[in-house]
């Protein structure tokens, strides 16, 4: 069941404040000025906690996870688009907080792979240049991965979704590319990896937002979310004594 309609893509994109003390069933009754998949939710007590780590594409897919895994785990999400991997850099600390973690199912790539000018500012990949260089994608990664394993948790990477021709701050393939970085360091790290590119790919034009947009419907969400659940949960039961 989601909690809006077609996820709007400056919907996506929007911050709010958090909001303390709502569990996961609470979330559906904040208002369309607020993306749900933003509330901070309070813990369920006894049950693991999980925190999904991503851009407007995890942001899309945060309530599916959560529905799924209602009674098995507490999902959290930072109240942000985590972005490139160099605002994973920033940023990874006041996202890991001070609790622990059971999994951690993270991605960064979407916005690595962004053309931009030399201002920083969104362009098409004829004008710019990628907003994070590949090597410096691979350097960040095994930092950021680095990190993530010194909480103890199972940390989990999931592949770049697809880039559609067309799109227009992206070059089509060049998440191939990336997702090929982060598999090495992935590996290096232990770390098992999500390949939601593969799943999602067959079924991408059926379930993209419209030609051209990395972003997804509904339907799209939906299928990403109970991949990642399952993926999720068959990491819990693997810690388990």
């Amino acid at each position: 069941m989601r909690f809006l309609p077609a996820v709007a893509v400056s919907l996506i994109l929007l911050a709010s404040t958090p909001l303390a003390g709502l569990t996961q069933a609470q979330t559906q009754t904040q208002t369309r000025n607020q993306n749900p998949a933003y509330v901070q939710i309070e813990d369920e007590p006894g049950l693991p906690r999980v925190l999904l780590l991503g851009d407007s594409i995890s942001i899309g897919y945060t309530l599916d996870v959560r529905e799924a895994l209602t009674g098995v785990a507490n999902v959290h999400r930072p109240g942000e688009n985590c972005g490139p991997t160099i605002r994973g850099l920033e940023r990874l600390d006041a996202w890991l907080g001070e609790k622990p973690w059971d999994v951690i199912h993270v991605n960064f790539g979407l916005h690595d792979l962004k053309f931009v000018d030399e201002d920083g500012k969104n362009t098409s990949p004829d004008l710019g240049r990628h907003q994070v260089a590949i090597d410096d994608y691979r350097n960040n990664l095994d930092t950021i991965f680095t990190r993530l394993k010194e909480t103890g948790a199972t940390v989990i990477f999931a592949t770049t979704t697809p880039v559609p021709p067309g799109e227009p701050q992206r070059e089509a393939g060049d998440e191939l590319q990336y997702n090929e970085v982060a598999r090495e360091v992935a590996e290096r790290h232990g770390i098992a990896v999500n390949d939601l590119h593969a799943f999602i790919d067959p079924k991408f034009e059926d379930v993209a937002i419209r030609p051209g947009n990395v972003h997804f419907t509904d339907e799209g969400s939906d299928l990403l979310g109970n991949r990642v659940a399952d993926v999720i949960e068959e990491a819990l039961k693997a810690r388990q004594p």
